[in-house]
């Protein structure tokens, strides 16, 4: 019998990445969501796998399996902006209510828990690179904080059930990502400007441009969460990309790329956006013995392709 691992949120742009890795690993492999921002057609070439299954199930009710399990990878949550201004009490239940049903689930079959979290839980830093010791900068009342808080509260569930019962966690705290099958209105910068330069829009940009981001591409991700899954550190873990842009660049970068010639147009900056972001990877060179692979224009051009097949114009 095949180990089998759970991906809540499996149906989402990182999760059904994940499910490929672990069936291409040997896992069978469970995918859960509840479809409010995840897409089954994420799942679709897998639908036939005999290792593969989807459940559709909101885990921030009681999650049920009644069979072993390898591991627990908790990635369900709305992820971008848009998604958890759009869905904000769903957010902190997800990350509060979900991280404690997943939890409880791994406690019970002596199953490996990973979460899922973010780069966010460092706010708007004043700490620059971020490590994974800076405790943050982060407004708890604003509206990014359903995410921001949601998230520093997952981790701080998982650390405890680490130590007071002994299961064997992991945090992944996540940077910027992107790669084939984001969502085409998924609200963040990569996908927004794919999609306007690809429609023949103007580009838009929020605030100046001057603000940093650093952008991973989704394999060298996936493969820096399998590492940190198959490895006995338990403290959170930044994967991402330190190479850093300016909004602006990529903005400029893509519609070279795509030769769309449209215009940057700029609107207000949100609430309580990041000015800088780029991760410290120190912990993950010298513990996983993982770094980014892929060149960020090599990523641009694979998602470029994948976007291009599914605009209808």
């Amino acid at each position: 019998m095949k180990e089998t691992i759970l991906v809540t949120g499996g149906a989402g742009f990182l999760g059904s990445h994940l499910c490929d890795r672990l069936l291409g690993e040997g896992y069978a492999v469970i995918a859960m969501d509840n479809l409010i921002t995840g897409d089954t057609a994420n799942l679709a070439h897998l639908i036939d796998h005999e290792d593969f299954r989807f459940i559709q199930h909101d885990v921030t009710n009681y999650i049920y399996l009644d069979q072993p399990l390898y591991a627990v990878l908790h990635f369900a949550s709305p992820a971008s902006p848009q998604d958890y201004l759009d869905y904000p009490i769903h957010t902190l239940k997800v990350g509060s209510l979900g991280t404690h049903a997943a939890l409880g689930l791994a406690r019970r079959l002596g199953a490996r828990f990973l979460l899922a979290s973010t780069s966010e839980v460092y706010g708007d830093p004043q700490v620059h690179p971020q490590k994974e010791d800076y405790w943050g900068h982060v407004n708890p009342i604003g509206p990014r904080g359903v995410y921001d808080e949601a998230k520093r509260f997952a981790e701080a569930m998982t650390m405890a059930y680490h130590r007071t019962h002994g299961v064997n966690t992991k945090i992944v705290r996540i940077f910027n990502t992107f790669g084939p099958r984001m969502r085409l209105n998924d609200g963040r910068a990569i996908p927004n400007f794919l999609t306007q330069a690809l429609n023949g829009e103007e580009i838009t940009i929020f605030g100046d441009g001057n603000q940093t981001r650093s952008f991973c591409y989704v394999a060298d991700l996936v493969d820096g969460i399998s590492r940190l899954l198959h490895s006995d550190l338990h403290d959170p873990c930044n994967i991402g990309n330190p190479e850093e842009w300016t909004v602006r660049r990529m903005a400029e970068e893509i519609r070279d790329l795509v030769g769309s010639g449209t215009k940057l147009v700029f609107r207000d900056l949100p609430v309580d956006d990041p000015k800088v972001r780029q991760p410290d990877i120190s912990r993950a060179r010298a513990k996983l013995g993982w770094e980014p692979k892929t060149d960020v224009r090599e990523g641009l051009r694979h998602t470029l392709e994948d976007f291009q097949r599914r605009i209808v114009r």
